[in-house]
């Protein structure tokens, strides 16, 4: 069955998206977690995956044109299957946009209502599907917050359905409809995978069992999840990973109904699954079996033990679910640090003239200035010398980027976030004071936006302030190089063969070999001293 991709809600003010590049064409097989294309919106440009697989039927929207949010942008189906009845259909049912089936590759569909791609399974009409939006390009699951409706509200096509936290920030989620709210399907403080339906908006006493049974997008024809489907919570259903819908394996001589998953996690822990006792579709040990499965006390006498003095307590410890930030942070950095050839490059630099002039600027009021305002301001600048530093790997190219856009990593109680000045080589050291400080406050009350902490081309991380001598940071993707700042120490050094006491920092900068050679690195770092050294340098 065709299924109906419509332009995503990439950020929160978002209105409509240009396609900045299509990635596949009419024809194409896709699968669910192809990037399908480049999408502008008012802040960045951001990447859109269907969430089904199938061949490419029709484009509604071209290169360089506009479409708003929930528009039809692409529909993928089975080869040759017939699609102009959904075009025909305008854009989501309860809707009065008028039909118009466009030939492919050509304009733009209708106007939509929906909140994320809806399945072409027929909707009673007035009903709204909404499903979990992405919200920014990391995104592949978000958590209910709060809900700030209930089945039975009566909602508006602005009202605020939800409050969703994703790896970054926690940010609201509207249906786009009005209507009633029929029906909730992720509760408070569960999480939906993305395109996974988390509300039905439609008229009072409609009957959408219907769509509650239809398969999700990705699934196959008979059914089955695909891999993309995981278990979730919802009010009338419940999903099934695709692990517990396998047939039984044995074990040894034994034959022990258990889902490859289960059995994979069991072997893990070191578990019999001998001793467990299955829940599932006749008899069989799904995960929630080895979850619950508490060890029983051995019923064999331990042996006398020796007369020695032994400290007595009780072993406990705490499990905390992952967070969505400690969930990306978990992934990206494995990623990177497993998949880039890292390696490091240290320099000492003399801070003396540059807390001197940190301190006569900061008495002349205003804006305070900080020495990790400095290191920004002086890598932006010699990132414009050394261009290479500034490149990303992109797998079969390498990508020379001509803006120098620095993140600036800074913990929260979550986890880590890298809030990103842009143009920052463009900034005086007061605007870069300014910008960080807001953007700072803004990820620490998680109201930083997706266009806020995306894009960065260049990546600093700051353990100075917390008495961190000297570390080796993760290079943070898709940037090539991150630079660690240590703390600023008192340090004796030899100067004209007598011994002087200056302010040492100790930076070192990690680079991606793929990209950058060591010799690249060092004129950067050698640079980078040099503005730092002599900080009214960077005032020329």
């Amino acid at each position: 069955m065709a299924e109906v991709i419509r332009m995503p809600l990439l950020s929160d003010t978002m209105k409509e998206g240009v396609i900045a590049e299509w990635h596949k064409k009419v024809g194409d097989k896709v699968k669910a977690d192809d990037v399908l294309a480049d999408v502008e919106t008012d802040k960045a440009t951001m990447e859109v995956m269907p969430f089904v697989s199938g061949t490419i039927l029709y484009i509604g929207v071209e290169k360089g044109k506009a479409a708003k949010v929930n528009d039809i942008i692409a529909i993928i189906g089975k080869e040759g299957e017939e699609y102009t009845s959904l075009l025909d259909k305008g854009t989501a049912a309860g809707t009065d946009v008028a039909p118009n089936p466009a030939p492919q590759n050509t304009s733009s569909a209708p106007e939509a209502v929906t909140a994320a791609p809806v399945t072409s399974s027929a909707i009673p009409d007035g009903v709204t599907v909404v499903r979990m939006p992405l919200l920014s390009d990391t995104m592949t699951e978000g958590k209910i917050v709060v809900w700030n409706k209930s089945v039975g509200d009566v909602v508006k096509n602005d009202d605020v359905l939800a409050e969703v936290e994703t790896d970054k920030a926690t940010m609201e989620v509207m249906g786009y409809a009005d209507g009633t709210l029929l029906h909730i399907g992720v509760p408070a403080g569960s999480a939906a995978k993305i395109n996974e339906i988390i509300a039905i908006v439609g008229k009072p006493g409609t009957d959408i069992q219907g769509i509650l049974n239809a398969p999700a997008p990705g699934t196959s024809a008979n059914n089955t999840p695909a891999p993309t489907t995981v278990s979730g919570t919802t009010s009338n259903t419940a999903s099934i990973t695709p692990s517990q819908a396998t047939t039984e394996h044995s074990d040894n001589d034994n034959r022990v109904k258990i889902s490859p998953l289960a059995k994979k996690i069991a072997q893990e822990k070191g578990i019999d699954i001998n001793a467990l006792a299955g829940s599932g579709d006749g008899g069989r040990i799904v995960k929630r079996d080895i979850d619950n499965y508490t060890p029983q006390a051995s019923k064999t006498s331990p042996a006398a033990a020796p007369a020695t003095i032994t400290a007595t307590g009780t072993e406990s410890y705490t499990d905390t679910p992952l967070t969505q930030m400690r969930k990306i942070i978990a992934s990206r950095l494995a990623e990177s640090k497993f998949s880039a050839p890292h390696f490091y490059l240290k320099i000492s630099v003399t801070m003396d003239k540059a807390m001197e002039a940190r301190k006569q600027i900061n008495d002349l009021g205003g804006t305070k200035i900080s020495f990790n305002d400095f290191i920004i301001k002086a890598s932006a600048m010699a990132l414009r010398k050394h261009p290479d530093v500034n490149s990303s790997w992109m797998g079969d190219f390498i990508r020379a980027n001509h803006h120098i856009n620095i993140g600036s990593a800074i913990a929260v109680e979550e986890g880590l976030i890298v809030p990103v000045i842009k143009f920052a080589d463009q900034l005086s050291l007061t605007q870069i004071a300014t910008t960080a400080g807001d953007l700072y406050s803004k990820a620490r009350n998680k109201k930083i936006q997706p266009s806020e902490f995306t894009g960065n081309t260049f990546t600093i991380s700051n353990l100075g302030m917390m008495g961190i001598d000297e570390f080796t940071a993760i290079i943070n993707p898709p940037d090539s190089c991150i630079l660690a700042v240590g703390n600023i120490v008192p340090t004796p050094v030899v100067e004209n063969n007598s011994v002087v006491v200056r302010q040492i920092l100790k930076l070192t900068l990690s680079c991606d070999h793929r990209v950058v050679d060591g010799a690249v690195g060092a004129k950067f770092l050698q640079t980078l001293k040099t503005y730092l050294e002599n900080p009214v340098t960077m005032l020329a």
